[in-house]
């Protein structure tokens, strides 16, 4: 047998054991109907798609962002699917990276006019690309300003309550860059990787009392804030990451939402994002038997995979290197 027929059975293995562990691992989805959900990052994006999917299973939404013109063309698309009429739909303007006592204050408040957040979904987020030495310390700030404390903030607040009443749902928006590291997202990695952090403790945390936790891991989507990131992307960033393709903002946050309801902990999207899940593993928390099973059985041949494209990024570094230097 060849090395090409040894690497498409591989794949074609893969392949199939993920079609089983989705097809056998459809757990029953949890109830949002008339339970008050509240989406930060909204406005716009996977954030905005991940609203509109809670409205449709009739949840009462309230989304946050800080762009309020955006914000009320949010409300304007979750009004048109809306399902019932009583369903409160809402925004409210906050920057939540600011101030934890106003992140606090004003989630109270949202509490006292819908009702207790039975689904916290974490969508705030931004990038901000670049090599360590080329990215400002203050956009390093910057980036975990909005990434992990726009995320710990306003979890910290509704977890002790979610704990309280025996029930809840949380999700944190990461990404792939919360897997691995790639050349040019060094400041945008460390914030991501921050939030995985931030999950698998809770995870730990939560779990005998009733709260979940997911893990979303979007691979790169068409939303405004992918258009803002490749303003500031290196050639080489944008080489690695191209080859990937966009996925569409509405089909993420919907197959978020999914993931969230049925207590899944990692959230991902196509049979990439899977593979680098399985890859990347570590002390992910424990998800039934089958997919354990397919984590250890795939591990070895998907670490030979994951050589050969660490290789590859190594050529596409030092081919853009070369390239620089003789245009200099």
């Amino acid at each position: 047998m060849n090395h090409t027929t040894e690497i498409v059975l591989t794949l074609a293995g893969i392949a199939l054991v993920h079609g089983l562990i989705f097809y056998f691992l459809t757990r029953k989805s949890r109830a949002i109907k008339g339970k008050h959900v509240v989406v930060t990052g909204g406005s716009s994006g996977i954030g905005l798609w991940a609203a509109v999917e809670c409205v449709r299973l009739g949840a009462h939404v309230t989304v946050i962002a800080r762009n309020i013109p955006l914000l009320e063309k949010a409300l304007e698309e979750m009004e048109k699917w809306r399902v019932r009429d009583t369903q409160k739909l809402q925004f409210r303007s906050l920057d939540l990276s600011k101030n934890y006592e106003t992140v606090a204050k004003t989630l109270d408040e949202l509490e006292g006019e819908v009702g207790p957040i039975y689904m916290l979904v974490n969508c705030a987020g931004m990038a901000i690309c670049g090599t360590v030495e080329d990215t400002a310390i203050t956009d390093a700030h910057r980036l975990m300003d909005v990434n992990y404390f726009g995320t710990y903030y306003p979890t910290r607040h509704v977890l002790p309550k979610m704990k309280a009443a025996g029930d809840g749902i949380i999700v944190i928006t990461a990404s792939q860059a919360a897997l691995m590291g790639v050349y040019g997202y060094g400041a945008y990695a460390a914030s991501k990787f921050a939030l995985r952090g931030l999950a698998e403790t809770i995870a730990m945390e939560a779990r005998h009392r009733g709260v979940t936790v997911t893990l979303a891991l979007p691979a790169d989507t068409d939303t405004p804030g992918f258009e803002n990131e490749n303003r500031s992307k290196p050639e080489e960033t944008k080489i690695i990451s191209g080859s990937g393709g966009l996925a569409k903002p509405q089909d993420v946050g919907r197959r978020i939402v999914q993931d969230a309801l049925k207590g899944s902990f990692f959230s991902i999207l196509g049979l990439e994002s899977w593979i680098l899940s399985i890859l990347c593993v570590g002390m992910a928390p424990w998800k039934g038997p089958l997919l354990c099973f397919a984590q250890f059985y795939l591990l070895g041949p998907l670490r030979l995979i994951g050589l050969v494209l660490q290789w590859n990024f190594q050529r596409i570094i030092k081919g853009c290197a070369k390239r620089k230097a003789q245009q200099s």
